[in-house]
């Protein structure tokens, strides 16, 4: 029978769950290499493309961390290849464009690799620079000519071309430390979690200027735009959720049972599913703002993405 099914990751036992939403039941389990993190879902659901970090965490070092994306087919729920980032390693930032093009951040090398066809990949199709240092996550925009790079140790938002071999990368200063960041539907307008200042800013896309600032909760590691077009950011050092309008005002807080790690929506908007540090999944209404439910899961939930009434192929 077809439900609501969220694809979640849990970094720290190493493995993809399904999980009904509506008992919090893992339906299936998949178990790759160590420390996956960030995965994306192609545009017709059918393969879900989960990068390699492969270590606990960024401050973790003498480890190279891991150098490949693996391949979930969701219609089976089984992990069906592997494509190579070598020789570019701690595979963190994904995103896809909207011919389902793969885009992929290296940590390790700030070096964005792209990948034409990802259901038949084997290794990337060209290499970009990110202009900065320590590059964590990046926004793209919908036809994948342009990326914006978080870099966490040069404090830089970095502006980059994939497809403009010979373009150069331009910097700008959002703030300490900056990391979550969402772009706006038009994409005029980047929002950007600066962890070390507890702050969200919107930088204008096309100068790299700051045109607004709002205060967080305690280290807003993440920054994600609603299907209501709210700004959902997850203050990790702070146990709750703040919520902003995209002016940057202040719409609410949600308090929370432990910190949250990532949010992902149901495409409806009416309900939010929070992953905590406390290995809980917790299911947000958010007319309400507050949770309706939560339940257990495996060792450290990330990233998640929600498939509405969805059932295994027999």
């Amino acid at each position: 029978m077809a439900k609501d099914t969220l694809v979640l990751n849990q970094k720290s036992a190493h493995t993809i769950g399904f999980f009904d939403v509506e008992s919090g039941e893992a339906i299936k389990q998949i178990k790759v290499d160590d420390y996956p993190h960030e995965f994306v879902v192609d545009s017709k659901q059918e393969y879900i493309y989960v990068g390699h970090y492969g270590v606990e965490n960024s401050g973790i070092i003498g480890d190279h961390g891991g150098c490949s994306i693996f391949v979930i087919e969701i219609a089976t729920g089984e992990h069906v290849r592997t494509i190579s980032c070598w020789p570019y390693y701690r595979i963190h930032g994904l995103a896809m464009d909207d011919q389902d093009r793969l885009y992929a951040m290296s940590e390790s090398h700030n070096v964005m690799v792209v990948y034409e066809d990802p259901k038949t990949a084997s290794a990337p199709d060209r290499a970009i620079p990110s202009g900065g240092l320590k590059t964590h996550l990046f926004s793209l925009t919908k036809d994948g000519q342009t990326a914006y790079c978080l870099n966490l140790l040069s404090h830089t938002v970095t502006r980059i071309k994939p497809w403009q071999p010979a373009s150069s990368s331009e910097a700008m200063y959002p703030g300490k430390k900056p990391e979550g960041n969402c772009l706006s539907s038009d994409g005029k307008t980047l929002f950007v979690t600066n962890r070390l200042d507890d702050q969200i800013v919107a930088v204008d896309t096309e100068s790299l200027e700051v045109t607004g600032r709002a205060d967080t909760g305690r280290d807003p590691t993440r920054a994600y735009i609603s299907p209501k077009s709210q700004i959902f950011v997850t203050n990790y050092g702070g146990q709750s959720i703040t919520i902003f309008s995209q002016q940057l005002e202040n719409e609410g807080q949600i308090a929370l049972p432990a910190d949250p790690i990532a949010v992902s929506f149901h495409p409806d908007g009416k309900t939010a599913y929070v992953s905590m540090t406390n290995d809980e999944v917790a299911i947000l209404d958010v007319e309400t703002t507050s949770i309706s439910t939560t339940f257990p899961c495996l060792a450290e939930p990330d990233v998640s993405f929600l498939l509405p009434s969805f059932a295994f192929k027999s």
